[in-house]
C-alpha cells in the first residue's frame, strides 16, 4: 500500500519537470498541491517537489489523502502562462502503476526520489529556463472509468512551478528605499540652505514617487488572484507599507500578542508538515476550508446546519489563517504579502506599526543631532554664523513640520493596517493601538488641512491672494507647508481630496479582502477620479510637476484595469491573463526606472549647480515674491542674519513644542522694521492695541479681546484718530509729510519700492 500511491506523484513530478532547464544551476520546485475543483477526492496537506536537471532526479515529499476507489484515468496538462503546452492521458492499468489499478483510498506520507527521463527535457524551450517568476502549472484531473460515476471527474489537483528565478529581489527594495529616502533628506538640506524653490520641487517629486511605490504595494495587498510575476513585483515595494522582517522583532511581537490575550499563528513553524497555498481567490479558500465541516454537519437538522455554516464562513473570512480540510493553509491578499515577507500574519499589524514609530523616533533624533552639530560647528567657527540660521533658530517648528510630513507619508500604511486589524482582532491591545493610531493620524492630518484652508482664506480676505500668508510667514511655511507647498497657491485645498483618496482606497484594501472583484471595481473608480481630477485641475506647482503626477495617476489607473482583468470576470482565456501580468510588470518596471532617474538627476543638479533655484521657472502664484530666497537676497539675508545674531533675536521663531504655538509669532524683522520706520502699526498690532505689542503671525492673528473693536483689519484714512505716539518731528533730510498715509495720492508703489528696507517684501502685497 505504501508504494501504491507513489506512481501518480512520480508522473506529476515527471511532467512538471518539463518546465525546468537541463543546466547545472537550474532548479524546479513546487511547494503546494492545490485542489482545482470542489469536493476533490484527492489532496495533500504537504507537497514539496524539487527537481535538479543536472542529475535528472526529482525529490518528492508528500502527505497525501485519497478517497477515490475504482479504475481511473489521469488527464494531465502543463499550462505555461495559461497556454496549454502539453496535454496527455495516463492509464494506470496500461503502464502497470501498482495500487492505481484500481485506485484505493488511504492517507500516507511519502518521501522518495524519482528519476526523470532526460529526453523529456528536450521539449522545453530555452526561455522557460531562466525567465523570472514563470507562470507554469501542472494540472492532473482524475476521471472514473467504471461504476456509476464513469466519465466523471472525481478529483483535480495542480502544482504551481517555480524555476527559482524571481524579480522579488532584496537589491531592488534597498535601491528604491534609499533613493526615495535620500531625495527627501536632500530636499530638507537644500531648504535649510535657503533654496526654497529647488527644495520644494525635489520634495514634491520624492513624495509623489513614494506614493507610487505605495500604490504598487496596494496591488499586492489586494485579495485578487495575481500572476506570479505581479506578486513578486509588488512585493518589492511592500517596504513602503512597513512590511519588513527582522527576526528578533517577530519574537517580541509573538510574545506581546500572547501577553495581551491573543493567539499567534504558527504557519512558519509548521511548514515541514503542511503546505501553504498562496494563489487562490478567497471564495475558493472558504469553500475548500469548509468542506470537511459541511460533511460533519450533513446529518444534523437543517435549522442547525444553516446558522452554523453561516457563522463558520463569516469567521473564516474575518480572521486568522484559513486551513483546508486536508490540513494545508491558504493565504491571500494582505496575508499573502505577509507570508512572502516571512512574517506571521498575526504579527503583520505590529510590524508595520513599530516600523512607523521607529521612523518617527529616528527622524527626531537625527534632527536634534543635526541641530547640535550645527551649534558645535558655529561655536568652533567651522562654518559661517549665518549658515542654516533659520533652522537653528526655529528647529522645533521645523521638526513639527517634519513630523507632520512623516504622518502624511505613513498615513496609507497605517490606515490599511489599522482597518485590517479591526477585521482580524489579533488581541485586545492591538485593536486599541489600531484605534489610537488611526484616529490620531486622521484627526491630526484633518486638523492640519483645516488649518491650511483657514490660513489661505484669511490671506484671500486680507490680501486677495492665498499665497501671501501661506508663503510669507516662515513659521506657517515650515509647519504646514508639507500640505500645500507642492501645489499652486490657489489649489491649497487639494490636500483634502488627497487624504480622502487615501482613506477610501485603504478601506477597499482592508475591508474587501475576500471580494476581489469589488476591490478591482473600487480601484478603477478611485483611480479614474484621481486621474480626471489631476488632469482637469492640474493642482501642482508647475507644468513639470503636474506632468510627473498625472503620469503616475495614469499608470495607477492602468494598473487598476489590469487588476480587473486578473479577477477573470470577463472569462478571458488563461493566456490573456498571463500576458497581461507580463505587460503590467514590464510597463511598471520601465515607468519606475524613468521616475527614479528623473528624481536622481534633479537631485544631483540641485547640489552641483551654483543657483539651484534658477533651474526652475518662477511660480505663477508669485510665491517667490513672498519668500525669503537666498537666490535673490544673498546680501540682505546675510545682513539680517548678522543683525539678528547681534540682537539675540530668534528671527520670528519661538520655543515651546505645542501643536499650535504659531498664534503669536512671526512677522519677520524686516517687516517689523519697515512698519516702525513708516510709523504705521502692523495689522496684528492694531488689532491688539495696547494690550499686547508683540508681533503676531498673519496666519493666526490674536484674539479680539474687546467686542467694541472692529472685526475687520483697520483702514488707514485721513480721519483716523491721532497717533498715541505724538507728532512726528520734522526730519532735516526729507521734506515728505509726517505720515505717508496722509497723502495717499502722492506716494505710489514706486515710492514704497524705493523706501522698502527689505527687498523680499517688494511685490508681496505691500504696495496695494
Amino acid at each position: 500500500m505504501r508504494w501504491s500511491l507513489t506512481s501518480p506523484f512520480a508522473a506529476l513530478a515527471s511532467l512538471a519537470a518539463l518546465a525546468v532547464p537541463a543546466l547545472a544551476d537550474a532548479m524546479f520546485q513546487s511547494n503546494s498541491l492545490n485542489a482545482c475543483q470542489e469536493n476533490s477526492g484527492f489532496s495533500a496537506s504537504l507537497f514539496n517537489v524539487v527537481f535538479t536537471p543536472n542529475n535528472s532526479i526529482a525529490n518528492v515529499d508528500i502527505v497525501a489523502v485519497s478517497s477515490v476507489q475504482g479504475n481511473v484515468i489521469f488527464d494531465v496538462q502543463l499550462l505555461v502562462y495559461g497556454y496549454e503546452f502539453i496535454r496527455t492521458q495516463i492509464k494506470p492499468c496500461d503502464i502497470g502503476l501498482q495500487g492505481l489499478c484500481p485506485m484505493t483510498a488511504g492517507k500516507i506520507p511519502l518521501n522518495f526520489n524519482f528519476p526523470v527521463d532526460p529526453e523529456a527535457l528536450k521539449m522545453v524551450p530555452s526561455i522557460a529556463y531562466t525567465f523570472p517568476d514563470i507562470d507554469a502549472t501542472v494540472r492532473v484531473i482524475i476521471n472514473m472509468t467504471d461504476g456509476d460515476m464513469a466519465g466523471q471527474s472525481v478529483a483535480c489537483v495542480e502544482a504551481d512551478i517555480s524555476n527559482g528565478k524571481t524579480v522579488d529581489l532584496v537589491g531592488v527594495k534597498w535601491a528604491t528605499a534609499i533613493i526615495a529616502g535620500l531625495a527627501l533628506v536632500s530636499s530638507a538640506i537644500v531648504s535649510g540652505l535657503g533654496h526654497q524653490n529647488a527644495a520644494a520641487h525635489v520634495a514634491a517629486n520624492a513624495l509623489s514617487l513614494f506614493g507610487y511605490f505605495q500604490a504598487q504595494a496596494m496591488l499586492g495587498l489586494s485579495g485578487v488572484h495575481l500572476p506570479p510575476v505581479v506578486m513578486s513585483w509588488t512585493q518589492d515595494f511592500q517596504w513602503s507599507m512597513g512590511i519588513i522582517r527582522l527576526g528578533f522583532m517577530q519574537d517580541i511581537f509573538t510574545w506581546y500578542q500572547r501577553a495581551t490575550g491573543g493567539t499567534p499563528s504558527t504557519i512558519f513553524d509548521s511548514l515541514t508538515t503542511v503546505s501553504v497555498q498562496v494563489e487562490k481567490r478567497a471564495i475558493e479558500f472558504t469553500d475548500a476550508a469548509m468542506g470537511l465541516a459541511k460533511r460533519s454537519l450533513a446529518m444534523m437538522p437543517r435549522s442547525i446546519v444553516e446558522p452554523m455554516s453561516n457563522i463558520m464562513k463569516r469567521e473564516l473570512i474575518k480572521r486568522g489563517n484559513i486551513q483546508t480540510s486536508s490540513g494545508s493553509y491558504i493565504v491571500y491578499g494582505i496575508q499573502r504579502a505577509a507570508f512572502r515577507a516571512g512574517i506571521e500574519t498575526t504579527n503583520l499589524f505590529m510590524t508595520g506599526l513599530v516600523f512607523f514609530c521607529l521612523l518617527v523616533i529616528i527622524t527626531c533624533a537625527a534632527v536634534a543631532a543635526f541641530k547640535g552639530i550645527l551649534e558645535l560647528a558655529i561655536k568652533k567657527k567651522w562654518m559661517p554664523v549665518d549658515r542654516f540660521l533659520e533652522f537653528r533658530n526655529g528647529w522645533l517648528t521645523v521638526l513639527k513640520g517634519i513630523l507632520f510630513r512623516l504622518t502624511l507619508i505613513g498615513y496609507p500604511q497605517m490606515t490599511i493596517l489599522c482597518l485590517w486589524e479591526f477585521t482580524q482582532r489579533d488581541s485586545a491591545a492591538e485593536v486599541v493601538l489600531a484605534v489610537f493610531f488611526l484616529g490620531g493620524m486622521t484627526a491630526t492630518l484633518g486638523w492640519a488641512a483645516v488649518k491650511v484652508i483657514r490660513i489661505a482664506r484669511r490671506s484671500v480676505t486680507m490680501h486677495q491672494n492665498p499665497a501671501y500668508i501661506l508663503f510669507s510667514d516662515p513659521q506657517a511655511l515650515n509647519k504646514w507647508g508639507f500640505l500645500y507647498v507642492q501645489f499652486r497657491a490657489s489649489a491649497y485645498y487639494f490636500i483634502v481630496p488627497v487624504l480622502s483618496y487615501t482613506l477610501i482606497k485603504a478601506m477597499f484594501v482592508a475591508f474587501a479582502q475576500n471580494k476581489g472583484t469589488v476591490q478591482a471595481v473600487g480601484f478603477i473608480v478611485i483611480e479614474a477620479a484621481a486621474l480626471i481630477g489631476a488632469s482637469v485641475l492640474r493642482p501642482w506647482m508647475d507644468k513639470k510637476t503636474n506632468s510627473f503626477n498625472i503620469a503616475i495617476c495614469a499608470m495607477n489607473f492602468i494598473n487598476s484595469i489590469f487588476l480587473m482583468i486578473f479577477t477573470e470576470v470577463f472569462n478571458q482565456p488563461k493566456l490573456v491573463t498571463g500576458v497581461v501580468g507580463l505587460v503590467l510588470w514590464i510597463a511598471n518596471m520601465i515607468f519606475a526606472l524613468v521616475l527614479l532617474l528623473m528624481l536622481i538627476i534633479s537631485t544631483i543638479f540641485v547640489f552641483f549647480r551654483e543657483n539651484p533655484d534658477g533651474r526652475y521657472q518662477i511660480m505663477a502664484d508669485d510665491r517667490t515674491s513672498f519668500m525669503k530666497s537666498q537666490t535673490h537676497l544673498t546680501t540682505t539675508t546675510e545682513l539680517d542674519a548678522l543683525a539678528a545674531t547681534a540682537r539675540g533675536d530668534k528671527t520670528g521663531f519661538k520655543g515651546g513644542l505645542d501643536l499650535d504655538d504659531d498664534a503669536e509669532s512671526i512677522t519677520s524683522d524686516s517687516v517689523r522694521r519697515q512698519t516702525e520706520r513708516l510709523g504705521v502699526p502692523s495689522a496684528a498690532g492694531s488689532m491688539s492695541g495696547g494690550f499686547n505689542n508683540r508681533p503676531h503671525s498673519p496666519a493666526s492673528p490674536p484674539c479680539r479681546c474687546s467686542r467694541r473693536r472692529p472685526r475687520s483689519p483697520p483702514r488707514f484714512t485721513d480721519n483716523r484718530p491721532a497717533s498715541p505716539y505724538g507728532a512726528r518731528p520734522a526730519s532735516p533730510y526729507t521734506a515728505r509729510p509726517a505720515s505717508p498715509f496722509g497723502a495717499p495720492t502722492n506716494y505710489g508703489p514706486a515710492f514704497r519700492a524705493q523706501n522698502n528696507s527689505s527687498p523680499w517684501q517688494r511685490g508681496a502685497g505691500y504696495e496695494h
